[in-house]
């Protein structure tokens, strides 16, 4: 262990804080510094949990590096934050430590922040310091649980991972600040190798944490959020759709921030950030009416050895008010192994620094419950095409093993039909018009056997929901359109997809055979250039032609297919 073991935790009596720096005291040799703006509140914390007191502003960046030589830590730790709010010159504090002599860990939580934290990484490698941000649940325990769960893949699809605190967890006003300055703005996510923002706190979905012989968290809601991993995971574990999520107990919470989220959309210079402490109040006056039970799940999609689709879900679930320790748990980690020597010199985010294997080591410690489980993961169109699936050629079946989310982009011709009815289903669908070479992109996202399909031509969009036909007959699909729903009958022939209609219905009211379309769509390779072609023609009876596109689409990210010639050029009639 390092000769000096002075450990200054600034914000040390805070929310996660306060738990980091009485976890720290606890350690046998080390001198912790509780530091924070207010010495009273300082000497307090450190009469009843150790430590000695100190009073560090982080606003105060002339006279950080000076305060830092003087006290002397080997490491400083900011749990204070809000990251987000650190200004023009947001390595302030880092910097100061690494030119005092020490080693700097922060618990950030902000994507750009922790991302950016390399920039100080030559200086750190020339001390020979490190500077490690990000050490808290996000990206550190996830990308903890990401390496776990990967070791038996190929390449990732997709991590999702999501947060859902207890109601009467603790909540400083850092920590309601960082999200309120996210909510109604522009947040990160990765969908099919292409960034995407979305609305922060917004696209609701009902989440259940769920562990053998563990009571369980249900009934929670969660909504995007911004953090580290949508920033740090595509490129550190190549996956190509990441997202992060978070919500609170109540519901009535959730609601008034997707509420105020829809008002800074619409007024982007409201600042509700600058309510934090009296939404604090509110919710400290609330804390009675949820429990103390809380977790989170990291899950991660992918191939394995034999091609096999596998998804992997780690899972944590803490009670009895035990939620806020788990933040501090990397930086407590990540302080004994640099005290310890155990870690590389440089500055960087906290992706990969720390096993699973020692962070569950300090969950079991704490009475916190983690469980990891793995199975088999087919796509909608695996499942109901079963062996014909394996028969088609890999250009459509990569359009067609979509996990999560899935981007494709080529050129298509679309003709519209002329007569009355034409042009009002078309304007009713959203089809777009007749043109030749439209540019043309197909978004697939999965929600656990449920796609959506968003097609594009040009400007015009129009979307579709599939999911596995009632009775879960092979080769069975449904395809919704608002009230209207479809009964496709998969066929696979010679390599290709056929998609026939086999019944119609507007709700639950069966279509007659005479307004139900009649479709002609055909998925194939294209023998000349390799690429996944398809050609759809509508017609609806004595009313005529009502639309037909035809082109060809590519995941950007993806070769071409040409090994299948071949197989086809022998296989056509």
């Amino acid at each position: 262990m390092s000769s000096n073991s002075t450990v200054l935790v600034i914000g040390g009596y805070g929310v996660f804080g306060g738990r980091l720096s009485r976890r720290l005291a606890r350690v046998e040799g080390l001198d912790v510094i509780v530091a924070g703006r207010s010495l009273e509140k300082a000497a307090a914390f450190c009469e009843t949990n150790g430590g000695r007191p100190a009073t560090i502003d982080v606003v105060d960046g002339d006279n950080l590096e000076a305060l830092f030589a003087q006290l002397a830590p080997a490491i400083v730790v900011d749990a204070a934050g809000p990251f987000q709010r650190y200004g023009s010159n947001p390595y302030r504090v880092a910097a100061a430590a690494l030119r005092a002599g020490a080693s700097y860990i922060d618990l950030s939580d902000d994507g750009a922040f922790t991302a950016g934290i390399s920039t100080l990484d030559p200086e750190a490698r020339k001390s020979g310091l490190v500077a490690i941000s990000g050490a808290s649940s996000v990206p550190a325990i996830s990308s903890a649980a990401v390496a776990a769960l990967s070791r038996q893949m190929t390449s990732i699809d997709f991590i999702d991972s999501v947060i859902l605190p207890g109601n009467r967890a603790p909540r400083g006003t850092s920590v309601v600040g960082s999200i309120l300055s996210q909510v109604g703005r522009p947040v990160l996510t990765v969908r099919g190798n292409g960034e995407r923002s979305v609305r922060g706190w917004s696209e609701r979905r009902h989440e259940t944490l769920s562990i053998p012989g563990v009571q369980p968290v249900p009934g929670r809601r969660s909504h995007h959020i911004g953090a580290p991993d949508t920033f740090l995971f595509p490129r550190h574990f190549g996956a190509a759709n990441v997202s992060f999520r978070a919500g609170l107990e109540l519901a009535v919470m959730n609601a008034a921030l997707s509420l105020a989220g829809l008002a800074v959309a619409a007024f982007p210079r409201l600042r509700l950030e600058r309510l934090s402490g009296l939404l604090v109040r509110i919710a400290d006056a609330m804390r009675g009416l949820g429990t103390d039970r809380g977790g989170m799940r990291v899950e991660v999609g992918g191939l394995s050895a034999d091609g096999t689709g596998v998804k992997a879900r780690w899972t944590l679930i803490a009670g009895h008010g035990d939620g806020p320790e788990v933040p501090t748990i990397p930086a407590y980690l990540l302080t004994r192994m640099i005290l310890g020597g155990r870690i590389e010199p440089g500055a960087r985010a906290c992706v990969g620094e720390i096993a699973m294997e020692d962070i569950e080591t300090v969950t079991a410690e704490l009475g916190i419950n983690t469980h990891s489980v793995q199975e088999v993961e087919q796509s909608l169109f695996e499942r109901v095409l079963g062996e014909n699936f394996a028969a088609l050629p890999s250009a459509i079946r990569r359009v067609h093993d979509s996990r999560i989310s899935k981007r494709l982009e080529g050129r298509a011709t679309v003709t519209r039909g002329d007569g009355i009815v034409a042009k009002l289903i078309g304007m009713a669908f959203g089809f777009p018009g007749s043109g030749d070479d439209i540019p043309t992109t197909v978004t697939i996202e999965r929600r656990g056997d449920k796609e959506t399909w968003t097609r594009q031509f040009g400007s015009a969009a129009f979307r579709s929901y599939l999911s596995p036909a009632p009775g879960n007959r092979p080769g069975g699909v449904t395809e919704r359109f608002g009230l209207l729903s479809f009964d496709i009958d998969l066929g696979e022939r010679l390599g290709r997809l056929y998609y026939p209609v086999v019944k119609g219905r507007i709700g639950p009211i069966p279509l007659p055979r005479f307004l139900t379309p009649r479709s002609d769509t055909v998925e194939q390779l294209g023998l000349e250039d390799g690429r996944f072609h398809f050609s759809v023609n509508i017609d609806l009876p004595f009313f005529g032609h009502l639309v037909s596109y035809s082109g060809w689409l590519a995941d950007p990210m993806a070769p071409l297919d040409v090994a299948s010639e071949g197989y086809l050029r022998s296989a056509l009639p």
